[in-house]
């Protein structure tokens, strides 16, 4: 994804132009976690990977933190017909996989 992408997916989650596939909706539940609290994690995170050859949009790996500063990833994809952005998945991050919730350990 490039950055105006990054402006538009943020200017739609803004206006409420959000699909949440159904992985990303059973994710969210498992791990207790709101869509507001997603959209807000969101608005406050940082990108930490990018898939720009994800199909059939690409789309980035976003860590930010919860209402209660816990750390949530999520990946998002932006569809520039409908202006929508797309939640593709959302997780709490495994503490032993990440260093800082933003770089991937090797295994």
């Amino acid at each position: 994804m490039d950055i105006r992408d990054i402006i538009d997916a943020i200017d739609a989650i803004r206006c409420n132009r959000v699909r949440i596939t159904d992985h990303a909706d059973e994710e969210a539940q498992a791990d207790r976690l709101s869509f507001d609290e997603i959209f807000f994690s969101v608005l406050k995170g940082e990108i930490i990977e990018d898939y720009s050859s994800d199909k059939p949009y690409p789309s980035c790996l976003i860590y930010g933190d919860s209402f209660a500063g816990e750390p949530i990833h999520s990946v998002w994809a932006y569809n520039h017909a409908t202006q929508w952005a797309v939640l593709v998945t959302v997780y709490r991050p495994d503490p032993g996989r990440w260093i800082d919730w933003r770089i991937r350990r090797k295994q």
